[in-house]
């Protein structure tokens, strides 16, 4: 992933020296793991342990590794021989039994546990934004909408209270995806521990924080877990294009509902001085995508052949680190968005008024049924009042009051009293309590 849109805590899990110091913590606790079945003489294993103990990888031990990969055309192997080099004779003991994705994919494992953790912190951030302001315009009335066409009035916290409900539902599927996929593998060339001690796959999983070994493996754990993970970020990516997608829509000019923030000294256009873009929002709706493409790819990495064939590895380089640094900054940025947006309540108002209450026009069919109007006699009369405000820029509640169907059976005060603005925020507390528990 580019620079621009990677957090440094994010992206240094996907180093190259990170990447390999975990390649070395593997190698270790299977050594370990070794020595404590006798498998392995415990003064070499000693003489690895002083000779690794707190070392980190740096830009040259990458070099150098690199350098030999050009001659071995092998990566694992490669690492294995820049060991080699660091460890003296003891390192001999190092990959005993194991083949290249025991490492590869039990550090794959280690990474998108590590990822999944940061990724839950940015949904934490994001559910805690969006509570904010839930609550702070729980009773800020705007015009609901359906079709982009007025529909009849919500509150801005109700909109918000349905967003929160959402990320509940992806922090538990980030979180179950993230235990599916932390399972690793030390079972040898095809699965089947004949030159490697079951054990040995126990205690490394423990030793790396992971939920434990592959039930069955091949060569490789079963990619079904890794496809299960990158639908996972897929969907978050998915909620964060819907709610960015409304913020576009609340902010064009003729709604203008509310607004991303515009900080001293930003510029909207370089062309036209008095732009204020939804810029944020729009970046977030481009994010999605790629999470979508990148959860397709992880699909089609689930038929593998036979034992394995090496048709995934390439695509989880990209899609690793890619999808995981893109979901963590996407979630950051909507969060800092929601938590400076700008609202207008003033406009909400506005464009509540701006029909004329043509919006309570199901509560008037309501009366009129109540009073024993037939229902599709009822529609005709209020709807042929709602077509005069289009088409004659009548006051809907004045054509009403003018109908002579519609005057037989309401009074102009049973009427008026359907335009109560407040008969659609009665139940706003019992939704917050729905969504948020208890006060």
């Amino acid at each position: 992933m580019i620079p621009r849109y990677t957090r440094p805590e994010m992206g240094r899990i996907w180093t190259p020296e990170r990447r390999y110091r975990i390649w070395l913590d593997v190698e270790l606790a299977a050594c370990e793991a070794m020595v404590r079945l006798g498998e392995v003489p415990p003064a070499d294993f000693e003489a690895l342990r002083r000779a690794f103990d707190g070392f980190e990888f740096t830009a040259a031990d990458v070099a150098r590794i690199e350098e030999i990969e050009r001659t071995v055309k092998h990566d694992v192997i490669a690492f294995l021989t820049f060991v080699e080099e660091k460890g003296g004779p003891a390192a001999r003991h190092l990959h005993k039994g194991m083949t290249s994705s025991d490492v590869l994919d039990t550090t794959l494992a280690v990474q998108l546990h590590e990822a999944t953790r940061l990724l839950l912190a940015g949904v934490d951030r994001v559910m805690a934004a969006v509570k904010k302001r839930a609550h702070e315009h729980a009773r800020t009335p705007m015009m609901g909408r359906s079709h982009g066409i007025h529909a009849e009035p919500v509150t801005f916290g109700l909109k918000l209270a349905g967003w929160y409900d959402a990320w509940g539902r992806r922090r538990e599927a980030i979180a179950r995806a993230g235990e599916t996929v932390a399972v690793g593998k030390i079972s040898g060339a095809v699965g089947t521990f004949a030159n490697v001690d079951p054990r040995v796959e126990a205690f490394v999983m423990e030793r790396l924080g992971l939920a434990g070994g592959e039930g069955a493996a091949t060569q490789v754990v079963n990619r079904d877990r890794h496809a299960d993970f990158f639908t996972a970020l897929a969907v978050a990516g998915g909620t964060l294009e819907q709610h960015s997608t409304e913020v576009r829509h609340l902010q064009r000019t003729e709604v203008r509902e509310a607004e991303e923030p515009f900080t001293a000294g930003q510029k909207g256009s370089s062309a036209m001085p008095h732009k204020r873009n939804p810029i944020l929002s729009e970046n977030l709706t481009g994010i999605a995508r790629l999470l979508r493409s990148y959860a397709l790819a992880a699909l089609e990495d689930i038929a593998l052949w036979h034992e394995r064939d090496i048709s995934h590895s390439s695509v989880e380089r990209v899609i690793g680190p890619d999808a995981t640094i893109a979901l963590d900054f996407a979630l950051h940025r909507f969060a800092g968005m929601i938590e400076n947006l700008r609202v207008y309540p003033q406009r909400m108002q506005e464009n509540l008024d701006l029909t004329g209450g043509l919006y309570e026009a199901q509560r008037v069919l309501l009366a009129l049924v109540g009073k024993g109007v037939a229902r599709q006699e009822g529609y005709v009369y209020v709807q042929r009042n709602a077509m005069k405000v289009w088409e004659e820029q009548v006051d809907f509640r004045t054509a009403l009051k003018r109908d002579p169907d519609v005057k037989r059976v309401l009074s102009d005060e049973e009427i008026d009293a359907c335009f109560a603005l407040e008969y659609h925020l009665k139940h706003v507390d019992t939704i917050f309590r729905r969504v948020f528990g208890a006060p």
